[in-house]
């Protein structure tokens, strides 16, 4: 048997042989736990998806995954080179994750079946890989937060004084340019037609998925948390304050030119139309926002 300086050839087998067999024992175990995954939350993403599908709330539900997906790739080489081994925590995060679908379904509950996803995601990260690397993943998986429709109490909650605050805003800018209105809860009786602020225009829909654009873009754009903040934080008045200058555009046309103009075509028109408006406001936001930030650190200078 020929031996030459790198050591036996007998041993270099073994070793590689060894490495193989745990390579592909790991690669058995991880694919099985993901077909485990998948059919344990497959009723639970049919229903979610269908609801992406048939709700315009909730239809930006579609994409959160995928920019999810792409931030985990964009920044695949910082989490792989983090971790610090595994800790027992995340079996306790794993069983949390299981009671919460387990009593979600016995109660109907969608919204705790679904959260129950994320927790169990997180909680395999932090019994694999350690804390660490849970920290350098929190972001995409977080984010997966925002694909999922709010509880049914909680939407109503909400909806409700949107509702009545976009329709006193529309109001007074109305009566401010001498267009006859009064209010009546949400409802603006104008001189030749009368206009609901339905649950659908009470600016949730927009709220929900500004909010949810704004957390992407400011990830992307930003590097500093305090920047990040404010921008999420700001697009929550802009998003109001447009849906309101929608409802108030509706009622001026309305009351100018015909009622035909509260429906149909015009009505999703301009629906589009300020979601657009209000994104360009956040971008005109964090112009701003730079620019102030830039101006205090010269003057502390």
């Amino acid at each position: 048997m020929r031996v030459d300086c790198d050591g036996a050839p007998e041993a270099r087998g073994q070793s590689w042989t060894l490495n193989l067999v745990w390579g592909d024992q790991v690669m058995l175990a991880a694919g099985t736990l993901i077909v485990l995954i998948v059919l344990l939350y497959a009723p639970v993403f049919g229903l979610m998806a269908r609801q992406w599908w048939e709700d315009p709330n909730w239809s930006h539900g579609f994409l959160v995954p995928a920019f999810s997906g792409f931030v985990l790739w964009r920044e695949r080489r910082r989490w792989l080179g983090t971790g610090n081994g595994g800790s027992w925590l995340g079996l306790v995060g794993i069983a949390w994750a299981v009671v919460l679908l387990v009593v979600g379904t016995l109660a109907a509950e969608l919204f705790t079946t679904r959260f129950s996803f994320v927790v169990l995601l997180a909680s395999l990260v932090l019994y694999l890989a350690g804390w660490r690397r849970l920290g350098a993943v929190a972001f995409p998986l977080g984010y997966l937060v925002f694909m999922i429709p709010w509880p049914g109490v909680l939407y109503a909650e909400v909806t409700l004084p949107l509702q009545i605050l976009a329709s006193r805003w529309a109001a007074a800018a109305l009566a401010a340019v001498h267009i006859p209105v009064l209010r009546e809860g949400n409802l603006l009786i104008l001189a030749n037609y009368t206009l609901e602020v339905a649950q659908a225009c009470s600016g949730i829909r927009s709220l929900v998925s500004l909010v949810t654009v704004a957390v992407a873009y400011a990830y992307l754009a930003e590097k500093q948390m305090r920047m990040r903040a404010m921008l999420v934080a700001l697009m929550v008045p802009i998003a109001v304050a447009s849906n309101a200058f929608r409802i108030f555009g509706t009622g001026a046309l309305t009351a100018e030119i015909s009622p035909r103009l509260a429906q149909g075509f015009f009505h999703e028109f301009s629906g589009w139309l300020i979601f657009l408006t209000a994104a360009v406001l956040m971008l005109g936001a964090h112009v701003l926002l730079k620019w102030l930030s830039g101006r205090i650190e010269a003057l502390r200078g």
